[in-house]
């Protein structure tokens, strides 16, 4: 979707103006007011449409207007707060609404005020939000449907007018704030691409053609490297091996590599849950939820698509995403709740639940990491219920010893509006995981509560050395409640791209 600003208050003929409107506050101070013309104006005045301008936060009305015919877009954004943080959002859901707004009434263009900020990076990052927003609504997964005539359409442009001409300096800000938008918005939907896809289409073995593909796709920037059975099986990767022995389709470790900092910098390690589809094993899932397991690969997506982002950004660091990817099947094959494996780094797991996989592939992955000596690693899983029954559908499960990590990714989420809420991690939890044939058990003891803590507490044991000292900075982050949309998050149905944003800004922010 190509963006311009216009340096002007010349509005295209068939441009929709969208007026997005806090409470209380009229449209007539906005410059897309100034740029309609006097019989249009007297229209919009009028009683009879005062009211119907006095919108809602999240309503959203579209009006035509006399003579010219043109269309407006009128948006409701709530209450002024006063915090950053909270009107930032507001108006990333107000872009979306439009957006949503344009493509129901086939409005092939739109016009949306814009301005400056008081520096010039504050106003590149404003820009990027918008137009990383205004990507994502214009997104639908259709490819599987008979397009109908009257089926929502996507924009083809937005415009950002601008009440004055800016300097040099924020006008360069606001080129560059939607470049980086541009680029984020469509990586984060090739990620819910990737979700969406079923589970038939999007195999192990796909799922790492898709990563070297999208290597080629940004020529010698990034390197990929598949590991097959045989690989793995030398390294030892009892936990990949282990549950990916169940399917007919081999498993597969995903090795991506951005090295654009510096030599011998250490590198940022991004690690993503890849599980293809989640039968839940021999503990076979129930139907209710079962349909949305080819979404279990999420994080592998996320952290493939964010370092797709980085090197598109041209991102000056070291960089790298592994993604173990495995099919968790029934069969005659797979592993079963009993089984003990070992993993790389030689501790044992003892599976009491086969439906407890991600976290035993991430156990591999995560010592894998370690190879890289790396500056920090995050992993990105869709692992546990408990994190949904803990935080709702409306933030991302974060844990971490490191309270300024913590701190950092809450402030990072709050400002990409992809937000994340801390839940504790504790060696208080180690007890409830200890096996008793093998090191470590793949679930918590029963009754135990506190799944989303004890999962993330496995995972931390292979960030650690043999004396049990951690190895590198880490951030886990539970997506599971941040799959898939919800209604007011005004996008498209299904996979939510989380948190390709979040980790596009830090990794933006790491230069």
């Amino acid at each position: 979707m190509p963006f311009s600003i216009l340096i002007s208050d010349t509005l295209k003929k068939d441009a929709a103006p969208v007026f997005l409107l806090w409470e209380k506050e009229a449209p007539t101070a906005s410059l897309l007011w100034k740029i309609l013309n006097a019989a249009e104006r007297k229209y919009l005045s009028a009683p009879a449409l005062a009211d119907q301008l006095k919108l809602r936060e999240g309503d959203s009305k579209v009006f035509t207007l006399p003579g010219t015919g043109r269309r407006i877009i009128a948006v409701g954004l709530g209450a002024r707060s006063g915090d950053a943080a909270k009107e930032t959002k507001a108006a990333a859901m107000g872009v979306r609404i439009a957006v949503q707004t344009a493509r129901r009434e086939h409005i092939a263009r739109i016009a949306c005020e814009a301005g400056v900020a008081p520096t010039a990076t504050m106003t590149a990052d404003i820009y990027e939000v918008c137009s990383t927003n205004a990507v994502m609504a214009n997104f639908a997964y259709d490819e599987y449907k008979t397009k109908a005539p009257s089926a929502p359409k996507p924009l083809s442009e937005i415009q950002f007018l601008v009440p004055k001409e800016p300097s040099k300096e924020q006008f360069a800000a606001m080129k560059e704030g939607i470049r980086r938008g541009l680029v984020i918005g469509e990586e984060t939907n090739m990620c819910r691409t990737l979700q969406n896809m079923p589970g038939g289409d999007m195999t192990p073995d796909l799922l790492a053609k898709h990563a070297q593909d999208t290597a080629k796709s940004l020529g010698k920037a990034v390197k990929a490297t598949i590991l097959g059975v045989p690989e793995m099986k030398r390294l030892g990767m009892g936990g990949v091996l282990g549950v990916g022995q169940g399917s007919v389709v081999p498993p597969r470790f995903i090795i991506l590599e951005y090295m654009a900092g510096a030599k011998g910098e250490k590198p940022i390690v991004l690690v993503g849950k890849g599980v293809t589809f989640d039968t839940g094993g021999l503990n076979l899932k129930g139907s209710d939820h079962i349909y949305e397991m080819h979404m279990d690969m999420s994080g592998g997506a996320a952290v493939i698509h964010a370092l797709a982002a980085a090197a598109r950004l041209g991102v000056k660091k070291n960089i790298v995403a592994l993604v173990p990817a495995v099919e968790n099947m029934p069969s005659g094959s797979s592993y079963r709740p009993g089984d003990l494996l070992r993993t790389m780094n030689g501790k044992t797991i003892e599976v009491l639940n086969t439906d407890a996989e991600g976290r035993v592939i991430l156990s591999d992955a995560l010592e894998y990491a370690k190879r890289y000596d790396p500056s920090l690693v995050v992993d990105v899983a869709t692992l546990t219920g408990a994190a949904m029954a803990a935080l709702g559908l409306r933030y991302t499960g974060l844990f971490t010893t490191d309270k300024e990590l913590e701190e950092k990714f809450r402030a990072l989420g709050d400002a990409v509006v992809d937000p994340v809420w801390p839940l504790p991690l504790s060696a208080d939890y180690e007890n409830d995981i200890r096996g008793t044939f093998a090191d470590w058990a793949n679930a918590g003891k029963p009754g135990a509560g506190g799944g989303a803590s004890t999962a993330a507490t496995f995972l931390w044991q292979f960030t650690k050395d043999e004396k049990g000292k951690q190895i590198y900075p880490w951030v886990h982050l539970d997506i599971a409640p941040r799959m898939t949309s919800i209604e007011e998050e005004h996008l498209a149905k299904g996979g939510l791209g989380t948190p390709v944003r979040l980790l596009a800004r830090l990794l933006e922010g790491e230069q």
